[in-house]
């Protein structure tokens, strides 16, 4: 992630969890303005999803649709996604189009570099 960091604090995990969040059958984003130029990314994946290994698979296929898609996003923004338990099983294209289906929801996307999404 070139754009970004990671998103450690829980007191900021918290602050996100009171904003009004973006959610679909897969996946849960809430956003936040941050005062910086770079965008903090935290990825939450509940115990009830798995052993460890699978909350770890779930959690690297998140980071890494972030990270192919890092330059569509603005920057300035705390984000937060939580993982539901169909993504367990989900494709990664679907996860994918999950993923920037909220982000666009949110307006975290560029407007001139937003990808088409099929609906």
């Amino acid at each position: 992630m070139k754009f970004s960091t990671s998103l450690k604090l829980n007191h900021i995990f918290r602050r996100l969890y009171h904003t009004s969040g973006f959610a679909d059958g897969l996946l849960v984003l809430y956003a936040r303005k941050n005062r910086t130029d770079t965008n903090r990314v935290g990825i939450t994946v509940s115990k009830k999803l798995g052993k460890a290994h699978v909350r770890n698979r779930i959690r690297r296929r998140i980071r890494e649709v972030y990270r192919l898609n890092e330059a569509a996003f603005q920057p300035g923004w705390d984000i937060v996604v939580v993982a539901r338990s169909k993504a367990v099983d989900a494709p990664f294209d679907k996860l994918t189009a999950s993923y920037l289906n909220l982000a666009r929801k949110a307006g975290l996307l560029r407007v001139q570099n937003a990808p088409a999404l099929k609906e």
